[in-house]
């Protein structure tokens, strides 16, 4: 992966030749298993084994399943870095270097 300014990689839920990646809810469990991973600061709560990792959620991109990996978790967490990044290679998924935009609001 080449070096970048973005600060989030983007795992697409579709194989290099553009298949759908299964199970279905490959991302969900994907953070799940992130979810231990957490900036300094971010203090436990009620609940709190319930929250996705702010460095590893699920989303879906133009219909599309992916999880988004912010680059903080590979400075702070090397080998839970590692760990993503290969999931992702192992399983053919698309790697993207990117940044999620807020959704538009309408102009009053």
């Amino acid at each position: 992966m080449a070096s970048t300014n973005s600060q989030e990689v983007f795992i697409i839920g579709q194989t290099s030749e553009g298949r759908r990646f299964r199970p279905s809810d490959w991302a969900e469990r994907l953070a799940g298993v992130m979810s231990q991973f957490r900036p300094d600061g971010d203090p436990p709560r009620l609940g709190g084994h319930l929250r996705y990792s702010p460095w590893c959620t699920p989303n879906n991109v133009a219909g599309v399943k992916c999880v988004i990996v912010h680059r903080d978790m590979q400075e702070a967490e090397p080998q839970a870095w590692d760990f993503v990044m290969n999931f992702a290679r192992d399983n053919d998924l698309q790697i993207v270097d990117a940044c999620l935009m807020p959704d538009a609001q309408p102009l009053s």
